[in-house]
């Protein structure tokens, strides 16, 4: 049998526990200031670089999606936002996401099916805007343009059908080789 013996001043020993106590408390206090992000703390934004990648970002939200997306766009955000985009970029901003970083940028738009949306007998779709396998916004809307909303699962409490945006909330888009959102 061996016996091993240490001896640990008593200043290391407090050392330790009040860096394990820092830790602690940073993790908690990390966690309570993502809590207001819903978007990034439901699921990852980053590293979403294949089809699979944002069907299970899609899938972290809650949502079921058509396994293809059934559009895919290159869309260049605009240098200047004029008064037309401030419901959209308000939208946006309650999800956590800030467009005005990508002035001028080419982002891509997947659109997907949505299988999942509750008590909505029209088609609804989901849409997220990518930039270099990041998600920097997105949106989910009725095939006929009756309602937008963010990304988040409806409040059940509520009315099934999201009111009708301020027509500034909606993306324009221009001739497709020089799309903007």
């Amino acid at each position: 049998m061996f016996i091993v013996t240490a001896r640990l001043p008593k200043k290391r020993l407090l050392a330790g526990a009040a860096a394990l106590c820092c830790c602690i408390l940073a993790v908690f206090v990390l966690a309570a200031g993502l809590g207001g992000r819903a978007v990034a703390a439901s699921a990852e934004v980053k590293n979403i670089k294949s089809n699979d990648d944002r069907l299970a970002y899609l899938n972290g939200l809650g949502w079921q999606a058509s396994p293809q997306p059934i559009a895919t766009e290159e869309l260049l955000i605009p240098e200047e936002f004029d008064e037309s985009y401030e419901g959209y970029l308000k939208l946006q901003a309650d999800q956590g996401f800030d467009l005005t970083q990508y002035k001028g940028k080419r982002v891509k738009r997947y659109t997907y099916q949505l299988t999942n949306y509750p008590a909505q007998a029209e088609p609804v779709q989901i849409s997220l805007l990518i930039y270099k396998s990041r998600v920097v916004g997105g949106q989910i809307q009725s095939s006929s343009g009756s309602f937008l909303h963010g990304l988040t699962l409806p409040d059940p409490t509520q009315s099934a059908v999201p009111t009708t945006p301020p027509a500034s909330a909606a993306p324009t888009q221009t001739a497709p080789s020089g799309q903007s959102i």
